[in-house]
């Protein structure tokens, strides 16, 4: 993250296609990250589902712990002394290849999609907000901005049901449908 101001976040329409097939379990996000490790750093815990075996030969166990309110198996990978992932090492992530689903689907632009403001949750995520405030999407069509007028309506919607920022905004976006 580097604080540059406005970075491109693509199509509205198109990234919401996208989000919805990663939250369906369909595909992984595309983010351009550009070396941003914001969410990597923000103290976050990362579930991994039992079904999820490369990922989990690939975390020493010691890292890993049950899932509260989760059926058996369901694991959460924990965070250091810092707020940072254990799988970070130098910068990068050590199991890139093998991270987890959580990971594979993760985009703060989520964050910008829904006008969420992420710190007003957590201030151990200052630097996924910052990162998120600095998306701007391209609203070139028709569809676009009627897609964002249904996201912000139903932000308005979810936000009154006492859900936390990152809850809100996915739930925000597996309302909308398609378009």
């Amino acid at each position: 993250m580097n604080g540059d101001g406005p970075r491109p976040a693509g199509s509205f329409s198109a990234w919401v296609t996208d989000m919805r097939a990663a939250l369906r379990g369909d595909r992984d996000m595309d983010v351009p990250c550009e070396g941003c490790t914001a969410c990597c750093t923000s103290s976050q815990f990362v579930h991994v589902a039992p079904d999820e075996a490369d990922t989990l030969a690939h975390i020493p166990r010691r890292l890993l712990f049950p899932a509260p309110g989760m059926p058996r198996g369901h694991l959460l990978l924990g965070y250091d002394e810092h707020g940072q992932c254990p799988m970070l090492i130098d910068g990068r992530c050590s199991i890139y290849e093998h991270r987890p689903r959580t990971c594979r689907t993760y985009d703060c632009r989520i964050f910008a999609a829904t006008g969420i403001d992420i710190d007003e949750d957590d201030d151990t995520k200052v630097g996924v907000g910052a990162r998120a405030r600095e998306w701007r999407f391209d609203y070139s069509t028709d569809r676009d901005r009627v897609l964002h007028d249904a996201v912000h309506a139903a932000v308005g919607f979810v936000r009154d049901r006492d859900k936390n920022a990152t809850e809100s905004a996915v739930l925000a976006i597996r309302l909308v449908g398609d378009q």
